[in-house]
């Protein structure tokens, strides 16, 4: 939204890329960040679902963002194969939520569709009155991903010293996996993340035409740390931009990934899907719609 098991070490060796798809099946990937239970989608998660396979995209991770809705989210992860979901507090809802609880979190990771706990983070942007119980929410996320060995999906938006220094200060007590969502902070957030060991996830952002800072900072991380998502119903790339997103529409950022790191769409699918397995391990154990065949 706009705005496993312990943290994998960075040295670890990554598993290798999926094999090139057949010919005329366009590459396999994952949207690693949508909220399909969001009203703009209200009634037409099927068509949703069926338009990103017919795409590529075999897998989503869709997101709840208020604990209270967990079950309406919980229950579009159940209805499709290749759908799973995770479970926070939006920083942005912090001050107007009950307080989550590092106990309420594990208990919802016993879901076997559940892979993630979030979104968390700091919004300075809209609610940075409520800069305090944001950080204290997101220090409850934080040890719930550690207890569960589930990533951390965290949102930063003009908080980029306070992210880096609670992230650092989290990390060093205590190591957990994390994904920056919708990565779109300067170049020293990103910097202390990849440090930690975290992945940066680009949206439709990075393929906006005047977003070439944004993606120097892609560029500069290692591809082994990159995810690609929609964060629909919000965010659509070009040529959608302005218009409603939705999981399929992740190819076109992908794309620009592929330029922006000289790879092919089918190669930069498959590092991103990798990554994604590494990262998301409890997701990665459910069998891919439509690999066998």
């Amino acid at each position: 939204m706009t705005d496993p098991q312990t943290a994998p070490a960075a040295t670890d060796a990554p598993p290798a890329p999926p094999s090139a798809p057949p010919p005329g099946r366009p590459p396999a990937l994952v949207d690693s960040h949508c909220h399909l239970d969001f009203p703009d989608f209200a009634g037409e998660q099927d068509q949703l679902v069926a338009r990103a396979r017919a795409s590529g995209v075999t897998r989503m991770v869709t997101i709840c963002t208020r604990l209270r809705l967990e079950a309406s989210v919980r229950v579009i992860a159940e209805a499709h194969d290749g759908v799973f979901y995770a479970a926070g507090t939006h920083p942005m809802q912090a001050a107007e939520e009950p307080m989550a609880t590092v106990e309420e979190l594990v208990a919802l990771s016993a879901h076997p569709k559940f892979v993630a706990i979030g979104e968390t983070g700091l919004d300075y942007h809209y609610t940075a009155e409520s800069a305090a119980v944001q950080a204290e929410s997101l220090s409850i996320h934080i040890e719930a991903a550690r207890r569960t060995g589930l990533p951390l999906i965290i949102h930063s938006r003009d908080a980029d010293d306070d992210m880096a220094r609670m992230l650092s200060s989290e990390h060093a007590a205590g190591a957990f996996s994390c994904v920056m969502h919708c990565y779109s902070s300067g170049p020293a957030l990103a910097e202390t993340a990849l440090g930690l060991g975290f992945y940066l996830s680009m949206s439709g952002i990075a393929a906006f035409p005047r977003s070439t800072e944004l993606r120097d900072i892609f560029a500069a991380a290692p591809i082994d740390r990159i995810l690609v998502e929609t964060d629909a119903p919000f965010l659509a790339p070009p040529p959608f931009r302005g218009k409603r997103n939705e999981p399929a529409h992740v190819v076109h950022t992908a794309r620009a990934g592929a330029a922006l790191f000289g790879m092919t769409e089918a190669e930069f699918a498959a590092r991103t899907s990798a990554n994604f397995d590494r990262l998301f391990a409890k997701a990665a154990a459910h069998p891919v719609p439509g690999a066998q065949g």
